[in-house]
């Protein structure tokens, strides 16, 4: 299954700056896919470590960390010869061998000339704050969910990927390509980007087969609670992780903590929301009243949406029946947009690599996204169908005084004066310049 990121691991191969990489994400985002197809491509040979799934490989980095001994050691393991540049180095599960993570760092000093990738799940969760974590001595990779041009190469739609990518101006797509991708458009708000429910999809035709898999997805999510957070967490992360389609489903989507329960309060659930935030389960959307840069100065930390890492994921939490597909646009308007805005996050998310934000003025105007970029910051209204109102999206044009603003909607990709329209199909394309 083909990655976009595959081009990024590309060019840290090729990199004079490179260090030894890791690659974070969800659990189930396709790490592990996605390094071994790159080893074998790239690579005469590759040696393959999982530390969860053999244990015992932690010995290994037990005591002495010098890079030499263990290569040497791994060499007579594996009975074979890691060699400089054409022999990658993959140490997988990484978070449950804290030593090979610090490992790194002498990898990074004394041995640079070995390529080496490292990839977890809960790495934020677990030794992101860690005393040996190798500060400054690694290259990072965040994994995400397929978006929606990874999942038209998946499905054989490549030349339409392609025509998307080299769109360069507002003229409207020909009609039956434009209905055709909301169609397709569709099927990806029910299956999402989680490799293993594509594949389902790709070779079954049956979405019911791919809740299925969403079903086992999240039923590892909640083992993973069990597993790995503090004891006293747990209940608390449960709560809030089963509470989010219902957050969504609100008219206003900001997370509200007594909707946990009557008693409630932020401090409480603090630790929770970070320990979700940092295995990449939810996405923080933070409020900026005043949309200067740096932005990330002048958001509100304590007023946020909290979007689920995929939205086929939220389909299958929100027990939303695939037959949805075949019932008009009513799929992007269930529950109140909370899928087609989870999408839109989802989308920026992965092509932007940073923090989300929305924007709102004195509690009677809201702008669902706000996307510093350069050296501007761009408003990005989300419409869960066909219909044009943009109260909000005036307000804030008015307010700071922009010749142009954008929405995401279901019509065809087009400028109507000094509003730009993005098909939600086309979010990857924003902004078009």
């Amino acid at each position: 299954m083909k990655r976009d990121a595959y081009e990024r691991l590309l060019s840290w191969k090729t990199s004079a700056r490179r260090k030894p990489l890791v690659v974070r994400g969800a659990r189930q985002v396709g790490k592990t896919y996605l390094l071994k197809e790159f080893a074998k491509k790239e690579y005469q040979d590759f040696c393959y470590l999982n530390f969860e799934e053999n244990p015992t490989l932690k010995d290994f980095f037990n005591g002495n960390l010098n890079p030499q001994i263990i290569i040497q050691n791994l060499n007579l393991y594996l009975d074979k010869q890691i060699k400089p540049e054409t022999s990658l180095v993959i140490f997988d599960e990484i978070q449950e061998c804290p030593n090979a993570l610090t490992s790194l760092k002498y990898f990074n000093e004394q041995a640079n000339d070995i390529d080496i990738i490292a990839a977890g799940s809960l790495l934020g969760v677990k030794l992101v704050r860690d005393k040996g974590f190798p500060v400054g001595k690694i290259n990072f990779l965040d994994l995400y969910p397929l978006n929606f041009f990874e999942f038209l190469d998946a499905i054989g739609k490549q030349k339409l990927r392609e025509f998307l990518e080299k769109l360069k101006s507002f003229e409207p797509l020909p009609v039956p390509i434009h209905e055709q991708l909301i169609s397709i458009l569709k099927y990806y708000l029910v299956v999402g980007g989680m490799p293993e429910a594509v594949k389902t999809y790709i070779d079954t035709n049956d979405f019911y087969l791919v809740r299925s898999v969403h079903q086992e997805i999240l039923n590892g999510y909640l083992a993973d609670f069990a597993k790995h957070a503090p004891a006293n967490e747990i209940m608390k992360i449960t709560t809030i992780w089963e509470s989010i389609p219902g957050q969504l489903a609100k008219e206003n989507k900001k997370f509200i903590f007594s909707a946990l329960s009557k008693s409630a309060r932020a401090r409480e659930y603090e630790t929770a929301l970070q320990w979700l935030t940092d295995a990449g389960l939810i996405y923080k959307s933070f409020h900026v009243s005043t949309p200067r840069l740096p932005i990330n100065s002048y958001a509100d930390k304590n007023i946020f949406k909290v979007f689920l890492v995929d939205v086929g994921l939220l389909g299958a939490m929100s027990q939303l029946m695939p037959k949805i597909i075949v019932e008009g646009d009513n799929l992007f308007t269930e529950f109140k947009g909370a899928l087609t805005e989870n999408y839109v996050a989802q989308e920026l998310k992965a092509k932007f690599d940073d923090k989300l934000y929305y924007w709102t003025s004195e509690g009677r105007s809201e702008v669902d996204f706000v996307v510093a970029i350069d050296d501007q910051i761009l408003p990005l209204e989300v419409k869960a169908g066909s219909r044009t109102k943009h109260k909000s999206l005036r307000v804030y044009q008015e307010k700071y005084d922009l010749p142009f603003v954008s929405r995401a909607t279901l019509l065809n990709l087009n400028q109507d004066h000094d509003i730009c329209n993005y098909p939600l199909y086309l979010i990857a394309k924003f902004p078009i310049n």
